[in-house]
């Protein structure tokens, strides 16, 4: 406790001004002399004016330690036992309670966040999180990581349900990451989260020092502007470098790679069970007899005994874990570029939304295990709890379309909870040959997933479903439905549909 009369080292985020709230005329003016050479009419900023995000972010000099948010970041080294200001400011106030929770925890992995109390702090937990160590020749893999840490942080914020996280200079001195580089990666993944995901987070604060104040505040306009004058100001001070739609580094030249033998379906496509069931069970259907599919197939037909049975459900989860510990620590910009796999909003039921989009996977052009592991990498916090799938079948062709042999391997690798909490699966404008092949998969190939899937043929059917303002529809499927559609709203008939 604080001596008597002293003044508290607690911090209320509350009493503290929200970056909407620190707009001044004199920031303007700056902004004019450095943006006024510059002219970008018709180009839209990739970070628009949004006053209810910028009410989110809070701007505050001082330690870390004394914010009363939820939960607070440290930045430490790999065994979490680091000596830096922050890290030693934490400590100190927390207690000795929280070197022993992390001996717990048995280290943190570089990109990676984990979550212990805050014991002895205002704050009510600590996510501790490593930044990576900076080399100019490995620059692109220190952003990826530097991105993976803020992506982390806040993912699991939005998990824990918090309503304020307030967020340190993750990347410290000893690690040589330059402040300004890491500052802009900061900006971009914590705006891009809050766009996407971030409604239940009501407080974003950045904690700095004196001396990274004035790196914060200069560049805080340029993602987070606070009017359409600042918006328009920034633009020309924008990095070209602003990632992908999450904000996560994209390299260029691994956006597109050829296969080894171009036009066969061996280097396959975009992890998940998006592929898209359909375009399953041609000439892979003579083939489920082989390896893996023979122990399924006993076990569909209760040949297997429970001993065996439980043998392969733990084989499947140490392969689990091995793809998830493999996806963390690869790089699947190229994949996450392709915008085929996302989370949207809920359905009417209160379940989350995944969606996939068929014709954004070019299967022959991406490299099939990563595009499982990106797969793993995105679904795994998702399915913690009931969620339901959209699959827009929309436009596609033969080359969106992934062997079965692939979606087996992905059923068969998934976690348990994949399948259980996997409520629907919404098949939207399907073909006959493709309904066909989904009916063989899940007959034959899979077992408890054909009662869950359901062939939509427009998206007022899917609207039934999900509110249109719950799900990031592609424009392509919108102009879609709307032109097969119009026959029918001039010659109505009957249409029955159960769900």
């Amino acid at each position: 406790m604080d001596p008597l009369g002293a003044r508290s080292h607690i911090v209320d985020i509350q009493t503290l001004a929200t970056w909407q709230q620190q707009l001044v005329e004199d920031n303007l003016e700056k902004l004019e002399q450095s943006g006024s050479n510059s002219s970008h009419d018709g180009f839209p900023s990739p970070f628009p004016f949004r006053a209810d995000i910028n009410h989110k972010i809070l701007l505050y000099t001082g330690s870390v330690a004394h914010l009363n948010c939820t939960a607070i970041v440290n930045t430490s080294n790999e065994s979490l036992n680091d000596k830096n200001p922050i890290s030693d400011g934490i400590h100190q106030l927390a207690g000795p309670e929280l070197r022993d929770e992390l001996l717990k925890l048995k280290g943190c992995r570089t990109g990676e966040a984990k979550l212990t109390k805050g014991f002895n702090l205002a704050a009510r937990f600590i996510i501790h999180t490593v930044g990576p160590k900076y080399k100019s020749k490995y620059r692109t893999a220190a952003e990826s990581s530097l991105y993976s840490c803020y992506r982390n942080i806040m993912q699991l914020a939005a998990e824990q349900s918090m309503s304020s996280v307030a967020l340190c200079v993750v990347s410290t001195a000893k690690r040589g990451y330059p402040l300004e580089g890491a500052t802009h990666i900061a900006f971009r993944t914590v705006r891009r989260f809050l766009e996407n995901h971030g409604n239940s987070i009501e407080h974003v604060v950045f904690a700095v020092s004196e001396f990274e104040e004035s790196v914060y505040r200069r560049l805080l306009p340029l993602y987070y502007p606070r009017s359409e004058e600042e918006e328009r100001l920034c633009l020309p001070l924008i990095p070209a470098d602003i990632g992908n739609a999450e904000g996560e580094p994209v390299v260029p030249e691994r956006q597109i790679r050829i296969a080894e033998k171009p036009g066969s379906l061996e280097d396959e496509c975009d992890g998940s069970l998006e592929s898209d069931l359909s375009q399953v069970g041609n000439h892979a259907f003579a083939r489920m007899e082989a390896d893996v599919d023979k122990q399924r197939k006993l076990i569909l037909q209760g040949h297997m005994t429970e001993a065996a049975t439980q043998k392969q459900h733990q084989r499947n989860d140490l392969k689990y874990k091995n793809s998830f510990c493999a996806a963390r620590a690869e790089d699947l910009s190229d994949i996450a570029s392709l915008k085929a796999l996302y989370q949207t909003g809920v359905d009417m039921c209160g379940r989350t939304v995944m969606v996939l989009v068929g014709r954004n996977i070019p299967v022959t052009l991406i490299d099939q295990e990563k595009a499982l592991l990106y797969f793993i990498h995105v679904m795994d916090h998702i399915t913690v709890k009931e969620y339901v799938m959209v699959y827009f079948h929309t436009l596609t062709a033969e080359h969106n379309h992934l062997d079965s042999d692939f979606l087996k391997t992905l059923y068969n690798i998934v976690d348990n909870k994949f399948k259980k909490n996997l409520k629907a699966f919404y098949f939207v404008h399907p073909t006959f040959r493709s309904k066909v092949s989904t009916w063989f998969f899940t007959t034959f190939s899979v077992s408890g997933v054909k009662e869950k899937v359901r062939y939509l043929d427009n998206l007022q059917q899917l609207f039934s479903c999900i509110k249109p303002e719950e799900i990031d529809i592609p424009p392509f499927v919108l102009e879609y439905d709307t032109r097969v559609r119009a026959p029918e709203i001039t010659q109505p008939h009957m249409h029955g549909f159960i769900l």
